[in-house]
């Protein structure tokens, strides 16, 4: 696991044939997870519902068992810890998943932030500027909200 976070973390491998290293989809996995670990740790309050909504989407949405999800959430934890923004986690998804799939991220991570029943201020500035970073439009952003709370 900590071989597939460092080759993550780290510049570009050149292979024989010039080409960048092919990326590994637990590598996008940690990078999304970390998405929804800091949402869920930005207005201070990590409950355990928010915790348990992750964990539940690392099992629907990745087909993770908990002990797998839980060394994930625990690696992305761990870079998140090392990093001064979401840059490097944002920018991994867009070079690699379509725009289908980001729109599926921003829907999770609407989960995550209605899991406990509120939208606190820090919550909508950090969903806003997932979006600008990963390339959602505005309307689509609030498309996934929608849908999120109609299947509350």
């Amino acid at each position: 696991m900590l071989n597939i976070i460092k080759k993550f973390f780290s510049s570009p491998e050149e292979g024989a044939s010039g080409n960048k290293r092919e990326i590994d989809v637990r590598d996008l996995r940690v990078a999304t997870c970390a998405l929804f670990l800091e949402m869920a740790s930005i207005d201070g309050e990590f409950s355990e519902v928010e915790r348990k909504t992750i964990f539940s989407i690392l099992n629907k949405e990745f087909g993770l068992p908990q002990e797998v999800a839980e060394e994930l959430a625990a690696a992305a934890e761990n870079e998140l810890g090392k990093s001064i923004d979401l840059w490097k986690f944002t920018n991994l998804i867009n070079e690699h998943y379509a725009q289908a799939d980001k729109l599926k991220i921003i829907e999770m991570i609407w989960k995550v932030i209605y899991s406990d029943g509120k939208l606190s201020m820090h919550e909508d500035y950090l969903i806003h500027k997932l979006a600008s970073l990963l390339n959602i439009e505005h309307r689509q952003l609030i498309t996934m909200k929608v849908k999120v709370l109609h299947e509350k």
